[in-house]
């Protein structure tokens, strides 16, 4: 069997997640590597940090593909005496490629968004948040659709928490002023990772409830004081890890089509920021 390298994985992953998609403000595409070098091992993970990328040299594979950039801003240092530093000095010595593919594959038809709203039980094709491409595809940050069945909340927020991957944030979840968790749900808005932003859009769109991450107490507390939709927030990490599985599938498919010899891992490592969660007792 053949290989690819790492220039026809970057065709690979522009022909699912082209650049075009990205927002104006993000990086996405290769940060470290020779376009040239063949790959025969590829780790996926959501962040590029000392956990994921320890264990892409010590597991020896070739290239780490990830969702969040190393470098969002201009870098004007590499050092060793810098975190980021380090990563690039120990990924190219180690001729670890490293490669990302951020707000692009947020949008992408079968991106986070779509992957966080098949993970919560979407019936069907969810519908775009935002907007659709000029063929009519689904695409943006965010994705709405209804459930086979309308649930309470808290049986939806059952559902959310057993299909996020298991990290200390766990999930939190606020009701409309006026309801309570016996609400029903049916209609579903998602974005993954930080989605405040969407929380005009989310009721615009008359969903029931919103499951996004990183929400902040202002912007949460003063939406539900003006009703629907209910909220959940679940952890930035987790949010977006589903998205990996649906990676590794397309990729591994489509080098078996093309029969090149691949092995593609998903890191569980969890790289939330928080450690534990505890219940405050005062």
């Amino acid at each position: 069997m053949t290989k690819w390298t790492v220039s026809e994985i970057m065709n690979q992953m522009e022909a699912r997640y082209p650049k075009h998609l990205q927002e104006d403000w993000d990086k996405n595409g290769l940060i470290v590597g020779d376009p040239d070098q063949e790959v025969s091992k590829i780790l996926l993970a959501v962040d590029p940090v000392d956990a994921t990328v320890r264990q892409a040299i010590e597991g020896n594979y070739d290239m780490m593909i990830t969702h969040h950039p190393l470098f969002l801003r201009g870098a004007n240092f590499v050092s060793r005496l810098d975190y980021k530093g380090r990563i690039v000095h120990d990924l190219i010595k180690n001729d670890v490629a490293l490669l990302n593919a951020h707000t692009n594959a947020d949008s992408a038809t079968r991106g986070v968004a779509w992957a966080l709203a098949k993970a919560c039980g979407i019936d069907g094709e969810p519908f775009d948040v935002i907007d659709e491409d000029a063929a009519g595809n689904p695409r943006g940050l965010g994705r709405i659709g209804k459930l086979a069945n309308p649930v309470t909340l808290d049986e939806f927020a059952d559902v959310v928490a057993a299909a996020l991957p298991t990290g200390p944030h766990g999930i939190f979840v606020g009701t409309p002023v006026g309801e309570d968790l016996s609400m029903q749900v049916e209609t579903v808005a998602l974005s993954g990772g930080s989605g405040d932003s969407f929380l005009d859009r989310a009721r615009e769109l008359g969903a029931d409830v919103y499951v996004t991450a990183d929400l902040r107490h202002h912007p949460a507390s003063e939406h539900l004081e003006r009703g629907k939709p209910a909220l959940i927030s679940g952890s930035h990490w987790a949010t977006e890890w589903l998205w990996l599985p649906h990676l590794e599938e397309d990729l591994s498919a489509a080098a078996e089509q093309a029969g090149v010899d691949l092995e593609i891992d998903i890191s569980r490592t969890v790289t939330e920021p928080w450690v534990d969660h505890r219940s405050t007792l005062g």
